[in-house]
């Protein structure tokens, strides 16, 4: 029996069109409105309702008919499953004829419900769509075509793999039916149809299916065609595909590329921005394809001039529009962009990725900054070659001194930061006199010109920190310190943001020279604590921090604690617990617990008792916001936890009577067990910290920490490396301290350890570092376990294990290879020549027992293997590290 027509109720057409209409209307309530339209979506044929009035709905305005399509697309795309099949039938049915419709946002949103459908059913399940569509491109009527190719291009924006793919129903593949009619498309008289057809191919660039790559040649005729169109959007995706090509198929392009240079160079010049700035990433594009210099050299003199020309900024940027923005006007909830922590990285190298930030997080990218990027990248790889042609138009730019030549100076001033590292072996000789100017334009009348010279400043800091040893290196470093500090106090809030990273990345550089200055830095730091609104108050955090960092226990004197000390606890009284400007401060005062050590201790009870309620209600919003008061963020857990870990870092042992007093074991066995990585990062930073500490409060859950460290070491190593490189770090702090009380878990630990040594998918370098150490410690404190498994593990163990630092921890792991070899020393007899280059890695082991040791190690194998075997081994070894152990070990 056939299926009924469906047919829509006049009614149901004019009250779900009313309510539509009435939606629309900026004073009504949208939340009643939508309450009602849900009702409504009970209905089984609602999405039949919507079909019809977005299709058939004439009488209707276009605004009701597209609100209508635009509801229907988010109901296919949550529960089309859950319609009824005649139903799912009746909507693609009435879809296809709208292909074509007169109105050309009808067809737009129809293209966009078509492409969701076929997202949910795939192109096998919808093949009719495909041959409606290769009808419309065939048929000569604009509206069909226009619709056929857009539905065509959303289509492909979310599935291009798909249709390169066979099937059921059609003879053959989509793109092998659709890219010639594409290809034909790129001269049509119609500009939208020319932008339509080249945005379509270009999807499957990275893709590359057979029909593409047979008609590369093709393809690429077109894209030349296109390269003059009068169409500015043409002509943007004509530089799009450019530059994507040479990204993933750069030989496709290689024949061509004196012309697609030439191409782009005039292309960066542009009238229209957007142009401008496609063509612009081909610079960096081409820099970190790695083609050869070569062939972009002799263009080198125009491109430097249109990059710098382009490094002015616009009339209409964003930026010139807060330019002005005074210290006294309030911070928009706009200019408050969302800050993210980063959780605690512990051990081997732990601590020291750099955080890539933006450097000029303000405003979106644009033609200035794209420029400024490519003339950074390029320096990269030309060096100083770029200086010859690039500082002549510096200088002249610098030389304007009227305010109307203010951009050209700010524009000069950004170029001499961004070849700042490329070209530093030509500009070095030069550092002085490039301060010497810089130094000035600190106080310049144009904020933007004081704020990029900050930045400017903070690139060359490595050398200028350098340069202290050296005749008026001091002075130098002076005027730049001392330029900053007075920037820090602009009235200016972008450059108040500028100077203080600028400020943040010379404390990196300089560490102990700051020392002699830090009265007169607190006092400029915490006198701008004193005006900063929210947004730079966060940069500032970071500016302390990073100070604490770099000067340690330098900062330990009554004196500079009285300068910053009051000041940051009585904003950390201030703010509520709810607050999330508590973060920076949380980190700020982290860094200063590790510095302080124990003079931190007097502040120690309160911030410690503060973490602790923190993470307290947090757990308990986790599970019941209502009664906790405060919404659940995880980032107050984590910025407690790791403010926990530099009390416990810095306090040592006198942190053990908050410890007891407190109920942190508890809930740090919950953090060890969160579903969010982030937290257990932390987590395990802080259970580590607190074995150093005071393992004993750690009882009795010790065995339940060690069996979460060691779940974290598991199949899913590489998905969070971070938290496991943490985890294994700490099972190795608290072996040293429980010794023999960890031996139920040692094995599960080893079991784990031996696969991310043997790994040859490039795991984290820390991680591997902390694995060698960690695996040691075990050997030390429980050989009779791990000594008769070395033959599994020794080669890869000694390789890790050459590329560990001298530290402490390097000597337990070291503690550990000599007491299991004395237990098992034919473990190690297979990997004896790597466990010599291990050995001969220290440049000096402090310990006296230590090196007696290793000594009695190496001559024991000496007695051990004697003779021609002993020689093959040492003859094995390059001949410097052969004598460095010979020299040091008598063997």
């Amino acid at each position: 029996m056939a299926t009924p027509v469906w047919h829509p109720q006049e009614e149901g057409v004019k009250e779900i069109c009313g309510l539509l209409q009435e939606f629309r209307q900026p004073s009504v309530d949208q939340s009643r409105i939508w309450q009602q339209l849900q009702r409504c979506s009970q209905f089984p044929d609602f999405n039949n309702y919507l079909t019809f009035i977005l299709c058939r709905a004439e009488g209707h305005s276009v605004e009701v008919r597209q609100a209508a399509g635009l509801l229907l697309k988010n109901n296919l795309k949550a529960n089309y499953q859950a319609i009824a099949p005649a139903y799912q039938h009746y909507i693609k049915a009435e879809l296809l004829p709208c292909l074509g419709s007169s109105d050309r946002h009808i067809r737009a949103t129809v293209g966009t419900v078509i492409s969701v459908v076929v997202q949910q059913v795939h192109v096998q399940g919808w093949p009719e769509i495909f041959q409606a569509i290769a009808q419309c491109l065939d048929s000569n009527d604009y509206n069909h075509m226009e619709g056929a190719l857009d539905a065509l291009s959303k289509i492909c924006e979310d599935m291009p793999v798909e249709l390169d793919s066979d099937v059921p129903g059609l003879s053959d593949r989509p793109i092998n039916v659709f890219l010639p009619r594409l290809l034909q498309f790129f001269s049509s008289q119609h500009a939208t149809l020319r932008k339509l057809s080249l945005g379509t191919v270009n999807q499957f660039i990275v893709s590359l299916p057979t029909a593409l790559f047979i008609n590369m040649d093709n393809y690429l005729q077109g894209l030349f065609s296109l390269a003059d169109d009068p169409a500015p959007e043409v002509r943007k995706l004509v530089c799009a595909a450019l530059v994507e090509l040479l990204e993933v198929q750069p030989n496709f392009l290689q024949p061509h590329m004196r012309n697609v240079i030439e191409y782009m160079l005039q292309a960066n010049q542009d009238g229209d921005e957007e142009v401008a700035l496609e063509s612009c990433e081909f610079w960096s594009a081409f820099c970190e394809a790695r083609c050869t210099p070569e062939l972009l050299r002799e263009f080198l003199p125009r491109l430097i001039t249109v990059l710098l020309t382009n490094m002015a900024y616009a009339d209409d940027d964003e930026a010139l529009v807060d330019a002005d923005d005074d210290e006294n006007g309030p911070d928009r909830d706009q200019d408050l962009k969302p800050r993210f922590h980063q959780s605690r990285v512990h051990g081997a190298d732990g601590g020291n990725e750099e955080d890539e930030e933006d450097d000029d997080i303000i405003n979106s990218w644009n033609l200035r900054k794209c420029s400024a990027a490519g003339l950074d990248i390029l320096s990269t790889v030309f060096g100083d070659e770029l200086l010859p042609v690039l500082m002549p138009l510096v200088q002249a730019n610098l030389s304007q001194p009227t305010d109307a030549a203010w951009k050209a100076r700010e524009a000069a001033v950004l170029a001499l930061g961004a070849v700042a590292e490329g070209c530093i072996n030509g500009l070095l000789p030069h550092l002085t006199q490039i301060v010497a100017f810089l130094v000035p334009l600190l106080e310049d009348k144009r904020p933007l010109v004081r704020s990029i010279t900050c930045w400017t400043l903070s690139r060359y800091s490595k050398w200028i920190v350098q340069a202290v040893g050296h005749p008026d290196g001091h002075a130098q470093f002076d005027k730049v310190l001392t330029g900053l500090l007075r920037r820090i106090l602009d009235s200016n809030k972008r450059v108040q943001e500028a100077a203080c990273s600028a400020f943040a990345t010379l404390e990196e550089e300089a560490a102990e020279e700051l020392a002699p200055r830090l009265e007169l830095i607190l006092q400029h730091l915490m006198f701008a604590f004193g005006k900063y609104q929210r947004r730079n108050l966060r940069i500032l955090y970071d500016a302390i921090g990073t100070l604490a960092d770099a000067v340690g226990s330098e900062l330990n004197e009554v004196k500079y604690l009285e300068i910053l000390m009051p000041p940051l606890i009585n904003k950390w009284q201030q703010l509520p617990d709810s607050d999330k400007d508590l973060f920076p401060l949380l980190e700020c005062f982290t860094s200063i617990a590790q510095a302080l050590g124990s003079g931190f201790s007097l502040y120690a009870e309160p911030v410690f008792v503060r973490c602790i309620n923190l993470i307290r209600t947090q757990e308990v919003a986790k599970a019941d916001p209502g009664r906790a008061g405060v919404a659940y963020d995880k980032e107050f857990i984590v910025c407690s936890l790791d403010l926990l870990s530099g009390l416990a870092e810095g306090l040592g042992s006198s942190i053990e009577s908050l410890v007891s007093r407190s109920d942190l074991r508890d809930l740090l066995l919950q953090c060890c067990a969160d579903d969010a990585a982030d937290v257990r990062q932390s987590a395990l930073a802080l259970l580590g910290d607190l074995a150093k500490a005071c393992a004993v409060h750690l009882q009795p859950h010790l065995p339940d920490f060690l069996n979460l460290a060691a779940k974290q070491l598991g199949s899913e190593v590489k998905d969070n490396v971070s938290v496991a490189n943490n985890a294994c770090w700490a099972i190795g702090e608290v072996a040293v301290k429980v010794r023999q009380e960890i031996s139920p878990v040692v094995m599960n630990v080893i079991t784990c350890l031996v696969p991310i040594l043997t790994s040859t998918e490039g795991l984290n370098k820390s991680l591997l570092e902390n694995s060698a150490i960690t695996l040691g410690r075990l050997g030390w404190v429980c050989p009779d376990l791990v000594a008769p498994h070395m033959d599994h593990f020794m080669l890869a163990w000694c390789h890790a294990l050459r590329s560990i630092r001298d530290d402490v921890e390097k000597e337990d792991a070291f503690r550990g290879l000599c007491a299991m070899v004395r237990l098992n020393p034919g473990g190690a007899v297979s990997a004896f020549v790597p466990m010599c280059e291990a050995i001969g890695s220290w440049h000096e082991i402090r310990s006296a027992d230590l090196r007696s040791e290793i000594a009695q190690v190496l001559h024991g194998y000496k007695q051990l293997l004697s003779g021609p075997t002993w020689d093959q081994c040492m003859a094995a070894l390059d001949p410097p590290m052969r004598e460095k152990l010979v020299k040091k070990y008598q063997i």
